[in-house]
């Protein structure tokens, strides 16, 4: 980080200093005590406890100082604390932590690029990491640090010698990616499509392609936007745009993939086009055919930002899943699971199971789906239309789990599925021991649901085996 001075961060977060020299540097800034380093500004925010609470555990851990919020519950008795070199008073902390990140954005050279969409975002950042990291120095969304606490941490961790930041920006919300892109203030935006993610909260999918384009609305003249050429949505957010406009896809797009193929294991290869060659083939190291869009977005930002193709290549070759998504395991007795339980929707859902049955095995292909939450009003349809596909596909046996999984299941044998071969659980503690009984050498096991199902409870009791 940047060294800053307390003068810097009273001014930015409109705070007024109340001990201590405007003079003092901080090296760092912290919303958690236990993570506190020598020479840190502590800001408590209040979630499920108050974070004002453990100021006093922050300054023996070595922070110079901290915030505190102009309402704290003794608040002048926090002032005084001896350990604290300086301290400043804010209306809101979060408030005060989002103005410090837009202003250190400022300060930083880097080039910034914003992520967003309804599926597939956090695994493109992750490819579009591995690619730019061969050549620059790069900080990168960590986990889901992608809200309106994570996004400004993750600008906060930036330095001076940071080459490119690329920042994931989840949507929970009308104006909140707009809210993040303003402390961002991201050089290229990246639209990886628009779909029922998140439709409880935002009613249809045109609320949700209006929430989502705020972020290439934000984009300015001199930066790029990128979008799917393929998805539905683009050419109803284009208008939002007033930068320059590079797209990808596989039916269209300035840069397109053709010739797809996957191998045993559901990894996808294919050919690549550019409007400036073709010929190149690009081998995925993540399964799934969808992740081909993905990577056609982290290329085209490649390529803008001057990657040659043979460099992109062999990042996206090296590029390795986050986990519960998409992580491959392998038990004892011979049998593959396929980890993708970190969130679901419809498509996600949808390209997970093709992934499923794309994998050559001499056993089953076994689906252990849970509920998709934050459907709202479509969720009894949603999940209805997942137990279709799954009989379509010929997938040898449903576990299905929660109470919309139950939905699921009785889709799957109206659809022509065998009811013996459809089994439902309450939860995934039942469905972990159901698959330990069920489970035999050569099976192929794919786990999904939303990240409220806890799903992984699954993977890890099978892993041990």
């Amino acid at each position: 980080m940047i060294p800053l001075t307390v003068g810097e961060i009273a001014d930015s977060a409109e705070g007024i200093i109340l001990s201590g020299s405007p003079d003092v540097k901080v090296s760092g800034i912290s919303i958690d005590s236990r993570t506190i380093s020598t020479g840190d500004l502590f800001i408590p925010l209040n979630g499920n406890t108050d974070g004002h609470a453990y100021i006093s555990d922050a300054l023996k851990k070595g922070a110079l100082g901290f915030l505190v919020e102009s309402s704290a519950y003794q608040k002048e008795k926090l002032i005084k604390l001896s350990r604290a070199q300086f301290v400043i008073e804010v209306k809101n902390g979060l408030k005060a932590l989002q103005s410090i990140a837009a202003y250190y954005r400022t300060k930083l050279p880097a080039k910034v690029i914003g992520v967003t969409g309804s599926t597939g975002k956090t695994t493109t950042k992750d490819m579009l990491n591995c690619v730019l990291s061969q050549k620059k120095r790069v900080v990168c969304t960590d986990k889901n640090y992608n809200n309106e606490i994570g996004v400004p941490l993750t600008i906060l961790r930036a330095g001076p010698e940071t080459e490119v930041l690329i920042i994931e920006m989840a949507m929970r919300g009308k104006g909140q990616i707009k809210e993040l892109a303003g402390i961002a203030k991201p050089d290229i935006g990246l639209v990886t499509n628009i779909g029922q993610a998140h439709i409880e909260l935002l009613g249809s999918e045109e609320m949700i392609a209006l929430a989502k384009a705020e972020l290439i609305e934000s984009i300015p003249e001199s930066g790029v936007a990128v979008l799917n050429a393929d998805d539905l949505w683009t050419p109803n957010i284009t208008d939002f745009v007033g930068s320059k406009i590079v797209t990808y896809g596989i039916a269209d797009g300035d840069v397109r993939a053709c010739e797809i193929d996957v191998d045993e294991l559901g990894r996808a290869s294919f050919r690549l086009n550019t409007d400036t060659g073709s010929g190149y083939v690009v081998r995925l190291s993540i399964p799934g055919k969808h992740n081909v869009y993905n990577a056609l977005a982290v290329i085209t930002i490649a390529l803008q930002m001057g990657f040659s193709i043979d460099d992109i290549r062999i990042g996206l070759s090296k590029c390795r899943p986050s986990a519960m998504r998409m992580e491959i395991f392998s038990t004892l007795d011979n049998v593959l699971i396929l980890n993708d339980a970190y969130n679901a929707n419809p498509a996600s859902m949808q390209a997970a199971l093709l992934t499923l049955v794309d994998i050559s095995t001499e056993g089953r292909h076994i689906a252990v789906l849970g509920d998709m939450l934050e459907l709202g009003q479509a969720s009894n349809e949603a999940h209805k239309q997942i137990g279709e596909i799954v009989a379509s596909l010929g997938i040898n046996v449903l576990v299905a789990v929660g109470k919309e999984g139950q939905v699921m299941a009785g889709s799957a044998a109206k659809a022509g599925m065998n009811s013996k071969s459809i089994i439902t659980c309450l939860d995934s503690d039942t469905a972990a021991e159901v698959l330990k009984q069920l489970i035999v050498p050569g099976d192929v096991i794919l786990v999904k649901a939303s990240r409220g199902i806890g799903l992984e409870k699954v993977v890890k009791a099978l892993v041990k085996t």
